[in-house]
């Protein structure tokens, strides 16, 4: 037998060094000795969170008696900003379009959205960069967002908006501000931003106009007196310190909080803050919901939650553990088209392939979705893409239905914690639900008890 310590080159085994230094490390290091810099991409997280999928329902059965799903009533009617706005939104489904930016996506892609937050009845919202008239005509319901850049700020604009909404960070890259690569920043993204065409953008983090919680009380009351108190004031935060965060939202006057996950999806980003920063979206609605209750908040503030909401599964699961209501960004752009395997020239182009692109920051995509280029937005047709996105939302909705329907609840926002159980310990310690073929909750047990909601006195 040959001395293993002399075996030639070629007949050395192959050594796999684990998770470590996977070949997947090893080509992160390759490209960033390349590069000189972190690397940028978009779309979300790549890492398997503790999720909704963590989670399973209990329908009814002897105990309970469910609906009839086409003979009984299932409301799904969502009101938002019933603290202190005059008009608060109403909404036909607990789904919502998040905030994405003219600049991040095509004028198309901005148009269809709206177009189909209208068709359904539901809300859309802007992004950085200011208001395009096109999404403004074409939704019924818009929420303007108050970034710190305040790239296209108009207050004009702000009084067009059927709520506002302040953004404090996003479950992508909470604690950094956005970005915009400068082969996205045409000469019409430049001119409503007032920056130079083709440069990189980058956003503030901060608002310069307030820099803490107390100052935003003032800023708050700002955006009130502006919109003569008719609109509801929303506050968008990545899911970090939540407790602490949305107790100062609230004490701050905000009638709703936007709850962004760690699975929050971006036009751009450095990826180590999609992977390394956050918290996940499991975990932050039910913290969210557990600092509402000791305010004694719930159902006077609402909570809307998003970050990695692909299906009315996950907002049925959202609803249950607290969320008034949930909104998607990412799904709704693979309704739009992203991702679908048409064009697969031009996927190859960029070195992906459908299912697995994440080049949203590069300005070139198949699809015409995240991009400022006349011809690859030529391929997003608007109505044919508001159809494909109203038809992802009704189904969302009827699947949120069905669920409610199957454990007894005549109105989705009747879905509870005892409609859950964990399939997972790790699921059950985030959020006090007890795990599946047993009676024990392995996390706080001071969860969702409602001592702090029906009789406690109401911090307005």
């Amino acid at each position: 037998m040959s001395d293993p310590l002399s075996l030639s080159e070629s007949e050395t085994p192959l050594i796999r060094y684990g998770q470590l230094w996977s070949p997947e490390i090893m080509e992160d290091v390759h490209v960033k000795a390349q590069l000189g810099r972190y690397r940028i991409r978009g779309f979300s997280t790549l890492r398997k969170f503790v999720s909704f999928d963590d989670l399973t329902f209990i329908p009814c059965s002897m105990s309970r008696v469910p609906l009839e799903g086409y003979r009984e009533k299932c409301d799904t009617e969502t009101l938002l900003g019933t603290r202190y706005a005059k008009n608060p939104i109403v909404l036909k489904t607990p789904i919502t379009i998040a905030g994405m930016s003219f600049g991040a996506l095509s004028r198309n892609a901005k148009t269809a959205l709206g177009r189909a937050a209208t068709k359904v009845g539901t809300s859309t919202t802007t992004g950085d960069g200011g208001m395009l008239m096109a999404e403004r005509e074409a939704s019924r319901q818009l929420v303007y967002q108050v970034l710190p850049s305040r790239y296209g700020f108009n207050p004009h604009h702000m009084r067009m908006a059927n709520a506002l909404e302040i953004v404090m960070g996003q479950g992508a890259k909470p604690g950094t501000g956005g970005v915009l690569l400068g082969q996205k920043v045409s000469d019409e993204i430049a001119h409503m931003r007032q920056l130079p065409p083709g440069v990189d953008q980058r956003s503030p983090v901060r608002h310069p106009d307030f820099t803490g919680p107390d100052d935003m009380v003032a800023k708050v009351e700002e955006l009130r007196i502006a919109t003569d108190w008719e609109i509801p004031i929303y506050v968008k935060m990545g899911a970090s310190r939540v407790a602490d965060d949305v107790k100062l939202a609230v004490k701050a006057g905000v009638d709703v909080i936007v709850l962004d996950g760690a699975e929050g999806g971006t036009g751009a980003s450095p990826d180590i803050l999609m992977d390394h920063t956050g918290i996940p979206t499991l975990a932050a609605v039910v913290e969210a919901r557990n600092a509402l209750y000791e305010m004694g908040m719930d159902g006077v503030v609402q909570l809307v939650i998003s970050g990695g909401i692909r299906s009315g599964v996950d907002a049925a699961k959202a609803l249950a553990l607290g969320a008034d209501a949930v909104s998607i960004g990412t799904g709704a752009l693979i309704a739009l088209n992203c991702n679908r395997p048409i064009y697969v020239e031009d996927y190859h182009a960029l070195g992906t392939e459908p299912y697995a692109c994440h080049h949203c920051h590069t300005g070139r995509c198949p699809v015409g979705i995240t991009t400022q280029d006349p011809e690859l937005m030529a391929r997003l047709d608007i109505d044919e893409a508001a159809d494909r996105v109203v038809n992802y939302l009704n189904a969302m909705t009827m699947e949120i239905q069905m669920l409610a329907r199957a454990c007894g609840k005549s109105d989705v926002h009747d879905l509870e914690p005892e409609d859950l159980r964990a399939l997972t310990l790790e699921a059950s310690f985030i959020t006090g639900i007890p795990v599946v073929g047993t009676n024990i909750a392995f996390g706080r047990p001071d969860l969702y008890q409602p001592a702090h909601s029906a009789n406690h006195s109401k911090i307005k």
